[in-house]
């Protein structure tokens, strides 16, 4: 073979490979987003039988997803209590948890990013033969001392209820179940809890007929998404990105309708 001929069989046979190089190069690895399913938190995170949970934030981590396939939830079918769950972002053993309320001290524990979500709203529960009216924190003070209020232990509520003053809070159950039970046996005069989602807990739990949500909204409040301090600031804005995206399409605010 003449040299040239030599050279061009080389150089031709090197342009072939490039293509096969190119499809060989590894892609981007999937970010994995250590999470859990927070225990208590309906419509948040709602078991759907035998290992499987449904909810708003699920749904949410999934459109995140389809937005940006190199972003991948794990962990959001398994079961934490969510002081556990709170407990274990702070130190990093996970990195997100979906709908956390905003406060000056979580702040100091966690990044918040993104748009809103959605807004929770706080009603009070009463039982169902109670004729109390209350439109301010005035008239639920104005009822002790039978105004011990039920509240979800390691939910933000407790700090609502403590910062009003002069409200006896009952903060030693962990499940909304259980303070349903509680509220039933007049354990307590009201149940502090929010919504979406309270119409759907109330018949979930068969007690449509011996408890009823009081009509004033008394409290409201913006959830986020909320991060460890030392995830990675590229992957914060991925999310962030993702989640705009979807606030700006709708559907952050379809999937809070369905799911209230």
């Amino acid at each position: 073979m003449r040299g040239w001929d030599k050279g061009l069989h080389y150089l031709l046979a090197g342009a072939c490979c490039i293509p096969l190089l190119a499809a060989a190069a590894p892609a981007d690895p999937v970010v994995q987003l250590r999470t859990a399913a927070q225990e208590g938190t309906e419509p948040k995170f709602i078991p759907a039988g035998k290992d499987r949970v449904t909810g708003l934030c699920v749904d949410i981590m999934r459109a995140v997803e389809q937005i940006d396939p190199g972003l991948r939830f794990v962990g959001d079918q398994r079961w934490k209590p969510l002081i556990r769950a709170y407990s274990e972002l702070e130190t990093g053993v996970e990195d997100i948890q979906c709908a956390v309320q905003r406060t000056p001290e979580r702040e100091k524990k966690y990044n918040f990013i993104g748009p809103a979500l959605f807004t929770i709203e706080y009603h009070f529960l009463v039982r169902a033969n109670d004729d109390i009216s209350i439109s301010s924190w005035d008239d639920v003070r104005k009822l002790a001392p039978n105004n011990v209020v039920l509240v979800n232990r390691g939910f933000a509520a407790g700090d609502i209820i403590a910062a009003m003053g002069g409200i006896e809070i009952d903060a030693r159950s962990t499940q909304q179940e259980l303070n349903l039970q509680k509220l039933i046996a007049g354990r307590g005069r009201l149940y502090f809890h929010r919504g979406p989602g309270l119409q759907r807990l109330l018949e979930r739990t068969g007690t449509t007929d011996k408890v009823k949500i009081l009509p004033q909204v008394m409290y409201s409040a913006k959830l986020y998404f909320a991060t460890r301090k030392q995830l990675d600031s590229k992957v914060l804005d991925r999310i962030a990105s993702a989640l705009f995206v979807l606030e700006k399409k709708g559907e952050l605010d379809k999937l809070m309708r369905k799911w209230d």
